[in-house]
């Protein structure tokens, strides 16, 4: 590798490099930890705990059931389709273990949404929460799907918890809408057929798809990154490393309120604290404040995750100061920038820095992370992570030198494998020998520390989550009486960005509530536009293409008048 400056600001324990071929796959991966830390707890929900010998026994019995599937084979794709729960663990590393690959979904997607992801990927089978069970019957006609497997919330609860828990989520709380799936499979009806089967460890190499992680573009709908068995390995190595020095399993739990199909939690809580033999707290619902909290209170931890959205709702929470913070050693924010007020009220409360890291879905994710003994919070992203290059390029591709503002490049063997089916948008993003683009904006301190300073692409990113305008004007211009539409993102206190649409009208009695209910019905509640604004007509070139940079500057001058 190149010279890597970053290297003397890493803290001690932090090795350089990691070996990515130390285990040949993520089976591989997981065998080890089962192995090591068979009696330790390994993850909790619902109060219920599941050891690390626990997840081998369900996961294998997952798998041998996947196996014995007609028409599922290896490498074949299957759809996971739930929140932070035990049964997401069970599932994916159940899919990984019968050598399938997962495709990770947003539970709270719309019907074409999900109609879009299952036909891409060509899955062939799904696990859904009963709950977002009548989205994928919906959408099951259109898609390849063969095999729909519905658990309930409580499934991994003993009885007769587990009969309650079922019972007043679909009764009481009336969260499972009318679905008909006649052929669905029950989960645990999986499992029990399972246990009764012979598991064959399938033969996985590192060139081998783990992962199809659904991100999206400036230019289209979303685009599945193809993330490699030795993708997924080399980063779990790198976040392990960097967290080893901190942490120990005594110390207390790891929080996880960030979804795991997000892929930010999926590589830095899942994955990297089951290779450490840690114990992850699943929090399926963090915006229930109220039993997030309750569970924090309850609970011994010391790792925590989280986005600058999370850790703001939690400090303006009521009974926030009700938590013992005594046994933290580590907050750790990515997903989106953490914002400098947050990250300093944060501190004041809990006596523990926020330590912001960087990633993309395409790098597995994470590039940077700040040291985990750095006291203060300063803005930056961190230090590239072991085994990985940074370079900051210009338009012409000459590399750039201390703080020189270009676009941020990455090197190493995280770097996903291309888009699945794409070529033509995986050419757009790497070159060289294995150079990924970006599309992010920023520079390098003589340290080695690096500071994002703005975004080449038009992604929204709103709770840490991307918003792709070309989607969100996809759907308003197919709203009766829309002519044509621009969403750009604003300034927003709770989200740090919310999507604004900007309408020019057919049909003048189109309201924005009009404009407001046909994205409830065709986009996740990330996606929806937050204001609406009409105009006679949008900002463009002499080539028709619509101007963004105008619109911005137009929200902008509306949110800060000048003062005559």
């Amino acid at each position: 590798m190149a010279d890597r400056p970053w290297l003397k600001a890493y803290s001690p324990g932090v090795p350089a490099d990691i070996d990515a071929d130390r285990y040949t796959s993520l089976v591989a991966l997981l065998e080890s930890g089962f192995e090591r830390f068979a009696a330790q707890p390994a993850f909790t929900n619902l109060g219920t705990t599941l050891t690390f010998g626990d997840v081998e026994q369900r996961s294998r019995e997952f798998a041998a059931y996947l196996q014995s599937v007609p028409g599922l084979s290896g490498g074949d794709r299957v759809a996971i389709m739930l929140p932070n729960t035990l049964q997401y663990v069970v599932a994916l590393f159940g899919v990984l273990r019968a050598g399938l690959v997962a495709v990770n979904v947003n539970p709270m997607y719309t019907v074409p949404e999900l109609t879009h992801q299952l036909c891409d990927s060509g899955a062939k089978a799904i696990i859904v929460l009963e709950n977002f069970a009548s989205t994928v019957a919906t959408a099951l006609p259109a898609t390849e799907l063969t095999t729909v497997i519905v658990s309930r919330l409580g499934d991994h609860c003993p009885a007769p918890k587990r009969w309650l828990v079922n019972f007043v989520v679909k009764h009481v709380r009336k969260l499972v809408r009318p679905y008909q799936l006649a052929a669905a499979v029950d989960y645990r009806g999986a499992l029990a057929k399972g246990a009764r089967l012979q598991y064959k460890r399938p033969v996985i190499g590192g060139s081998d798809l783990a992962f199809l992680q659904y991100t999206g573009g400036t230019t289209g709908r979303a685009k599945g990154a193809m993330l490699t068995q030795r993708n997924m390995v080399a980063n779990t190595l790198q976040a392990a490393a960097w967290a080893r020095p901190f942490f120990t399993p005594d110390a207390g739990v790891i929080v996880t309120p960030l979804p795991l199909y997000h892929v930010y939690s999926l590589t830095a809580n899942l994955f990297c604290f089951f290779e450490l033999g840690g114990h992850d707290l699943l929090i399926t619902d963090p915006r229930d404040l109220k039993s997030f909290i309750a569970e924090l209170r309850n609970t011994r931890f010391a790792f925590m995750t989280g986005v600058n959205t999370l850790y703001n709702a939690l400090l303006h929470a009521q009974d926030f100061g009700s938590i013992d913070f005594s046994p933290l050693r580590v907050s750790m924010g990515g997903g989106m920038a953490v914002q400098r007020e947050v990250a300093t009220r944060w501190q004041a409360a809990t006596g523990v820095p926020i330590a912001q890291g960087y990633g993309l879905t395409e790098a597995s994710p994470i590039v940077c992370g700040n040291p985990l003994d750095r006291k203060e919070f300063d803005g930056s992203v961190g230090l590239p992570f072991p085994s990985t290059e940074v370079a900051i390029f210009d338009e012409h591709g000459t590399v750039l030198g201390t703080d020189q503002v270009g676009e941020i490049c990455v090197r190493g063997p995280q770097v996903m494998a291309g888009y699945w089916q794409r070529p033509d948008e995986t050419a757009l993003v790497m070159f060289g020998d294995g150079w990924l683009r970006t599309g992010d904006v920023g520079r390098i301190d003589a340290q080695g520390y690096v500071f994002i300073e703005d975004r080449i692409k038009d992604v929204i990113v709103v709770s840490g989550f991307k918003v792709y305008p070309s989607e969100v004007e996809d759907v308003a211009a197919r709203q009766p009486g829309v002519l044509e539409a621009a969403a750009i993102g604003v300034p927003d206190a709770q989200s740090g960005e919310a999507v604004k649409l900007y309408v020019v009208r057919k049909d003048p009695s189109v309201t924005e509530a009009a404009v407001l209910a046909h994205a409830r019905a065709n986009l996740t509640g990330y996606k929806r536009p937050k204001h609406v604004e009409f105009l006679d007509e949008l900002p463009k070139s002499n080539v028709g293409k619509v101007l963004r940079r105008a619109l911005k500057e137009r929200a902008d001058a509306q949110a800060s008048p000048t003062t005559k």
